[in-house]
Protein backbone atom coordinates (compact mmCIF):
# COMPACT_ATOMS: atom_id res chain seq x y z
CA UNK A 1 0.00 0.00 0.00
CA UNK A 2 1.35 3.14 -0.89
CA UNK A 3 2.15 6.27 1.72
CA UNK A 4 -1.03 7.87 2.30
CA UNK A 5 -3.44 5.92 0.03
CA UNK A 6 -6.75 4.25 1.65
CA UNK A 7 -7.49 2.70 -1.50
CA UNK A 8 -10.27 4.09 -2.03
CA UNK A 9 -10.90 5.95 -5.32
CA UNK A 10 -12.96 9.17 -5.39
CA UNK A 11 -14.28 10.41 -8.61
CA UNK A 12 -14.03 14.14 -9.15
CA UNK A 13 -17.22 16.61 -8.63
CA UNK A 14 -19.34 16.43 -11.85
CA UNK A 15 -19.34 19.52 -13.57
CA UNK A 16 -23.01 20.93 -13.51
CA UNK A 17 -25.02 19.89 -16.44
CA UNK A 18 -25.69 22.66 -19.04
CA UNK A 19 -29.01 23.64 -19.74
CA UNK A 20 -29.23 22.84 -23.19
CA UNK A 21 -26.91 22.80 -26.13
CA UNK A 22 -26.86 26.44 -28.05
CA UNK A 23 -28.77 25.35 -30.88
CA UNK A 24 -31.18 24.10 -28.27
CA UNK A 25 -31.58 27.43 -26.56
CA UNK A 26 -31.72 29.37 -29.40
CA UNK A 27 -34.51 27.01 -30.94
CA UNK A 28 -36.37 27.78 -27.90
CA UNK A 29 -36.07 31.60 -28.27
CA UNK A 30 -37.41 31.08 -31.81
CA UNK A 31 -40.00 29.11 -30.86
CA UNK A 32 -40.96 32.42 -27.78
CA UNK A 33 -40.41 34.99 -30.59
CA UNK A 34 -42.86 33.12 -32.94
CA UNK A 35 -45.86 32.41 -30.11
CA UNK A 36 -44.76 36.35 -28.54
CA UNK A 37 -45.49 36.95 -32.32
CA UNK A 38 -48.49 35.58 -33.22
CA UNK A 39 -50.00 37.30 -29.78
CA UNK A 40 -48.41 40.14 -30.40
CA UNK A 41 -49.81 40.46 -34.13
CA UNK A 42 -53.21 39.85 -33.15
CA UNK A 43 -52.63 42.45 -30.51
CA UNK A 44 -51.88 45.45 -33.02
CA UNK A 45 -54.44 44.39 -34.86
CA UNK A 46 -57.09 44.82 -31.58
CA UNK A 47 -55.02 48.28 -30.62
CA UNK A 48 -55.59 49.61 -34.12
CA UNK A 49 -59.09 48.35 -34.56
CA UNK A 50 -60.20 49.62 -31.18
CA UNK A 51 -58.26 53.23 -32.02
CA UNK A 52 -59.46 53.71 -35.39
CA UNK A 53 -63.09 52.88 -33.83
CA UNK A 54 -63.12 55.02 -31.37
CA UNK A 55 -61.81 57.95 -33.69
CA UNK A 56 -64.53 57.16 -36.00
CA UNK A 57 -67.37 57.11 -33.39
CA UNK A 58 -66.38 59.37 -30.75
CA UNK A 59 -64.73 62.87 -30.27
CA UNK A 60 -62.13 61.76 -28.50
CA UNK A 61 -58.85 63.20 -29.08
CA UNK A 62 -56.35 61.23 -31.25
CA UNK A 63 -53.92 60.38 -28.01
CA UNK A 64 -57.29 59.47 -25.57
CA UNK A 65 -58.46 57.03 -28.22
CA UNK A 66 -54.82 55.78 -28.46
CA UNK A 67 -54.81 55.03 -24.44
CA UNK A 68 -58.34 53.16 -24.82
CA UNK A 69 -56.91 51.67 -27.42
CA UNK A 70 -53.67 50.33 -26.11
CA UNK A 71 -55.77 49.26 -22.59
CA UNK A 72 -58.10 47.03 -24.46
CA UNK A 73 -54.91 45.49 -26.48
CA UNK A 74 -53.27 45.03 -23.20
CA UNK A 75 -55.92 42.76 -21.27
CA UNK A 76 -56.21 40.41 -24.61
CA UNK A 77 -52.20 40.42 -25.27
CA UNK A 78 -52.11 39.33 -21.33
CA UNK A 79 -54.49 36.35 -21.78
CA UNK A 80 -52.73 35.12 -24.76
CA UNK A 81 -49.37 35.48 -23.13
CA UNK A 82 -50.36 33.60 -20.24
CA UNK A 83 -52.34 31.15 -21.54
CA UNK A 84 -50.27 30.43 -24.75
CA UNK A 85 -46.99 32.12 -25.23
CA UNK A 86 -45.94 31.62 -21.51
CA UNK A 87 -48.37 28.93 -20.70
CA UNK A 88 -45.23 26.66 -18.96
CA UNK A 89 -43.84 28.95 -17.46
CA UNK A 90 -44.45 29.76 -13.56
CA UNK A 91 -47.70 30.15 -12.69
CA UNK A 92 -47.53 30.06 -8.84
CA UNK A 93 -46.90 33.97 -8.09
CA UNK A 94 -50.17 35.26 -9.97
CA UNK A 95 -50.30 38.57 -8.03
CA UNK A 96 -46.96 39.34 -8.41
CA UNK A 97 -46.88 38.17 -12.26
CA UNK A 98 -50.16 40.67 -12.73
CA UNK A 99 -48.65 43.40 -10.99
CA UNK A 100 -45.63 43.24 -13.14
CA UNK A 101 -47.33 42.72 -16.00
CA UNK A 102 -49.09 46.13 -15.41
CA UNK A 103 -46.02 48.11 -14.87
CA UNK A 104 -44.28 47.26 -17.68
CA UNK A 105 -47.23 47.62 -19.72
CA UNK A 106 -47.94 51.03 -18.32
CA UNK A 107 -44.57 51.86 -19.31
CA UNK A 108 -45.00 50.33 -22.99
CA UNK A 109 -48.08 52.22 -23.29
CA UNK A 110 -46.05 55.54 -22.51
CA UNK A 111 -43.81 54.40 -24.94
CA UNK A 112 -46.21 53.75 -27.51
CA UNK A 113 -48.18 56.63 -26.59
CA UNK A 114 -45.46 58.98 -26.81
CA UNK A 115 -44.59 58.64 -30.00
CA UNK A 116 -48.44 59.53 -31.10
CA UNK A 117 -48.50 62.36 -28.85
CA UNK A 118 -45.15 63.84 -30.23
CA UNK A 119 -46.24 62.84 -33.42
CA UNK A 120 -49.22 64.96 -33.19
CA UNK A 121 -49.09 67.50 -30.96
CA UNK A 122 -45.34 68.09 -31.69
CA UNK A 123 -44.91 68.34 -35.39
CA UNK A 124 -48.94 68.58 -36.39
CA UNK A 125 -49.44 65.24 -37.97
CA UNK A 126 -52.86 64.52 -37.38
CA UNK A 127 -54.81 63.27 -40.31
CA UNK A 128 -55.96 59.74 -40.21
CA UNK A 129 -53.21 58.11 -41.94
CA UNK A 130 -50.36 59.74 -40.09
CA UNK A 131 -51.97 59.02 -36.80
CA UNK A 132 -52.25 55.57 -38.02
CA UNK A 133 -48.54 55.22 -39.09
CA UNK A 134 -47.41 57.05 -35.74
CA UNK A 135 -49.53 54.68 -33.70
CA UNK A 136 -48.11 51.52 -35.25
CA UNK A 137 -44.25 52.93 -34.74
CA UNK A 138 -45.46 53.56 -31.45
CA UNK A 139 -46.44 49.90 -31.02
CA UNK A 140 -43.64 48.63 -32.88
CA UNK A 141 -41.11 50.44 -29.91
CA UNK A 142 -43.30 49.58 -26.84
CA UNK A 143 -42.97 45.74 -28.14
CA UNK A 144 -39.38 45.77 -28.12
CA UNK A 145 -39.37 46.80 -24.46
CA UNK A 146 -42.60 44.78 -23.38
CA UNK A 147 -40.97 41.69 -24.80
CA UNK A 148 -37.87 41.81 -23.09
CA UNK A 149 -39.54 43.45 -20.06
CA UNK A 150 -42.44 40.00 -19.84
CA UNK A 151 -39.94 37.35 -20.99
CA UNK A 152 -36.91 38.69 -17.97
CA UNK A 153 -39.15 40.26 -15.20
CA UNK A 154 -43.06 38.80 -15.53
CA UNK A 155 -43.21 35.20 -17.34
CA UNK A 156 -40.39 34.08 -15.38
CA UNK A 157 -38.63 30.54 -16.73
CA UNK A 158 -39.12 27.71 -14.24
CA UNK A 159 -35.91 26.08 -12.56
CA UNK A 160 -34.70 23.06 -15.35
CA UNK A 161 -35.29 19.91 -13.69
CA UNK A 162 -32.19 17.50 -13.63
CA UNK A 163 -33.04 14.10 -14.75
CA UNK A 164 -33.36 11.68 -11.19
CA UNK A 165 -31.32 8.86 -12.99
CA UNK A 166 -28.18 11.92 -13.20
CA UNK A 167 -28.93 12.31 -9.90
CA UNK A 168 -28.41 8.81 -8.82
CA UNK A 169 -25.27 7.78 -10.89
CA UNK A 170 -23.47 10.69 -9.86
CA UNK A 171 -24.26 9.41 -5.65
CA UNK A 172 -23.49 6.22 -6.90
CA UNK A 173 -20.09 7.61 -7.87
CA UNK A 174 -19.53 9.72 -5.29
CA UNK A 175 -20.51 7.06 -2.95
CA UNK A 176 -19.38 3.86 -4.27
CA UNK A 177 -20.29 2.07 -0.75
CA UNK A 178 -23.62 3.36 -0.18
CA UNK A 179 -26.16 0.47 0.69
CA UNK A 180 -28.88 0.54 -1.70
CA UNK A 181 -32.46 -0.39 0.23
CA UNK A 182 -33.94 -2.06 -2.71
CA UNK A 183 -30.84 -4.46 -3.12
CA UNK A 184 -30.45 -6.40 -0.07
CA UNK A 185 -27.82 -8.49 -1.43
CA UNK A 186 -25.11 -6.38 -1.95
CA UNK A 187 -26.45 -4.68 1.49
CA UNK A 188 -25.56 -8.80 3.04
CA UNK A 189 -22.51 -8.72 1.23
CA UNK A 190 -21.00 -5.95 3.05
Amino acid sequence: MGHGSSGAHTAPPAAPAPRGTLRERIDRLVREVVKFGAVGGAGVLVNLLVFNLVRHVTDLAVVRASIIATVVAIVFNYLGFRYFTYRDRDKGHRTREMSLFLLFSAVGLVIENGVLYTATYGFGWDSPLQSNIFKFLGIGIGTLFRFWSYRTWVFRTLPAREPVTRAETFLEHEHPTTVRATDGATAARR
